[in-house]
């Protein structure tokens, strides 16, 4: 019985180091636009609020999708996505791939990121 209370920790452990390794270091939208090359198609992650954006989503189809800016207190960033965007005013924490020259709708929105995962955090 101890021996597998000990096997079960140890998976356990190991399990939660491995999670953790997984997860992209939070970083600050003003280091981000300070280095952009040091982060360029790396997977990063941000937290912030919404302050603007663009979207299409046609309910009951497979369209949608759009660009929305997060600003951090240290800068801003614009994030397209194939999801539906979050409105103006919402606090979210993004995680992507910085690349410079974002396009949606024949628009060039210059440094972005492209959105792979986001959650949305309480006030």
């Amino acid at each position: 019985m101890r021996k597998m209370t000990k096997a079960i920790l140890l998976s356990l452990v190991l399990g939660v180091g491995l999670l953790a390794t997984a997860c992209p270091q939070r970083e600050s939208i003003a280091n981000i636009e300070s280095n952009p090359s040091k982060f360029y198609n790396k997977e990063v992650g941000i937290a912030g609020t919404v302050r603007d954006s663009y979207g299409l989503n046609i309910p009951l189809t497979q369209i949608r999708g759009g660009v929305y800016k997060v600003d951090d207190g240290t800068g801003s960033i614009w994030v397209a996505t194939q999801n539906s965007v979050p409105s103006k005013g919402t606090k979210v924490g993004v995680k992507g791939r910085i690349q410079n020259g974002v396009n949606f709708n024949g628009k060039n929105y210059g440094l972005g990121m492209i959105e792979e995962d986001r959650k949305f955090r309480g006030n």
